[in-house]
């Protein structure tokens, strides 16, 4: 296990994700704190999570220039990889009506 860098509870608080420098995204229940599921994928430290309005997604931003889309809590590959950027991948948050995604990297672009 390495340092958490980021954990975000999903809306309707079932459960809560932490990005980690391990390379790991991993799902905790929201009511219990228990460990439900590990994310593996990213091939770099995981920065920030971000969770769709529904609660059924869940988004990880990572150094390995990709941001990736998770299904919850089933998933344990990624359901898309989101590549687009040149360098790490440090921020990222869904649209209001959840129809798309906005990250923002090192390479400067959004």
């Amino acid at each position: 296990q390495q340092a958490v860098n980021h954990i975000a509870f999903s809306p309707d608080g079932r459960y809560f994700a932490s990005g980690s420098f391990d390379k790991k995204v991993k799902i905790w229940s929201g009511k219990s704190g228990d460990f439900v599921n590990t994310l593996t994928g990213h091939v770099g430290a995981v920065y920030q999570v971000a969770w769709s309005n529904d609660s059924r997604y869940l988004v990880s931003a990572s150094k390995d220039s990709t941001a990736k889309l998770w299904e919850i809590p089933s998933c344990k590959r990624a359901r898309e990889t989101l590549p687009g950027h040149h360098d790490e991948v440090y921020a990222l948050d869904w649209s209001p009506n959840g129809s798309c995604v906005a990250t923002g990297s090192k390479d400067r672009t959004i």
